[in-house]
């Protein structure tokens, strides 16, 4: 598939949350998330950005753990969820602090998030040439921007056929 590209830029908002996205023309991609977990003091307010070079993702974004908060455990396992998770593949956020650390990262939960942006926008078939910013989001607003980008895409490649 080839790379989406923008003429302008694409924005999101999820419905009733301060969570955004937003992508914006770039000769390369680079994607960004923000993380405001001000509540936690351990995860905090969090940045990190990436853009794709050869032997990064391995080092940089794979070995970043997915994190859990601890208030939330119960509420989703009665759901059903989270079934399979473990101490050992998945971190543990208490108010007191992380239940097993060490992080891998300082910024390891920004780190995973951006994983989980990267898996959502996989949707396309090619990263977008652009540089890609979500902040506080979630798979909801990463779907919804994959799929405004594929629409700014196929609008740009309409335009310029006809």
């Amino acid at each position: 598939a080839q790379p989406v590209r923008l003429a302008a830029p694409v924005c999101v908002r999820a419905d009733g949350s301060d969570s955004w996205g937003v992508a914006l023309p770039a000769d390369t991609t680079r994607l960004t998330v923000g993380l405001d977990f001000a509540a936690h003091a351990a995860i905090g307010r969090q940045w990190f950005s990436w853009a794709p070079a050869a032997g990064t993702f391995g080092t940089e974004v794979a070995p970043a753990r997915t994190f859990a908060l601890e208030e939330h455990l119960k509420p989703m396992r009665a759901r059903g969820l989270i079934r399979g998770a473990s101490l050992e593949c998945a971190l543990l956020c208490s108010r007191a602090g992380w239940v097993n650390g060490p992080l891998r990262f300082a910024d390891e939960p920004a780190r995973h998030k951006l994983l989980d942006l990267l898996g959502d926008l996989a949707l396309l078939g090619a990263l977008p040439r652009a540089h890609v910013v979500a902040s506080k989001a979630s798979p909801r607003p990463h779907v919804q921007l994959a799929q405004a980008l594929a629409a700014a895409h196929a609008s740009s490649t309409l335009t310029a056929v006809g």
